[in-house]
């Protein structure tokens, strides 16, 4: 039986929902919590790493864990991000983590959208160089929704099947 650890970093509660249908999706063997409790690896066959997407990067712990993560281990990347789907920004972040997480065997990547707190966006929509994000980002408020968590199960059990096909 397949062992599973979803572990994410969530600040506006968006990733943590994600790393929820993640879990919710996969059968067998499973734990789920913040990055911060994660103590070791070892125990898992596949380890989803979820985030939000901050400053068109990979937030600094998040980078610190993904350096870390033992050679050759399965693991599979969620993010979340305020930006519109398959954008660039989106795209960045998730290269950029699998650049920190180099050693380990990626499995896939999925990402969606989610709001962004009305405080942020209103600090960043007075100045001029963020003005077009913000009202790109503002769009994001009802993310993610239900078509996105379905999809985040989904993405969950193909990288389950594509773990099971690989190392088992």
């Amino acid at each position: 039986m397949l062992r599973f650890l979803v572990t994410y970093f969530s600040q506006t509660g968006n990733t943590k929902k994600v790393a929820g249908a993640v879990y919710a999706a996969l059968d067998g063997e499973k734990k789920i919590g913040p990055i911060d409790e994660v103590k070791s690896l070892e125990a898992y066959d596949l380890v989803f790493i979820g985030f939000p997407v901050i400053s068109h990067s990979v937030p600094y712990r998040v980078g610190e864990f993904l350096k870390k993560i033992p050679a050759g281990k399965q693991i599979a990347l969620f993010c979340t991000h305020a930006s519109l789907r398959g954008g660039r920004l989106s795209r960045q972040a998730i290269e950029h983590a699998t650049i920190l997480a180099s050693r380990a065997k990626i499995l896939g990547a999925f990402s969606c959208r989610g709001k962004v707190s009305l405080e942020l966006l209103a600090s960043l929509s007075k100045s001029p160089e963020h003005s077009a994000w913000t009202e790109m980002a503002a769009s994001a408020g009802t993310h993610p929704d239900e078509n996105d968590l379905a999809e985040a199960g989904a993405f969950a059990q193909e990288m389950r099947t594509l773990s099971s096909l690989d190392d088992h």
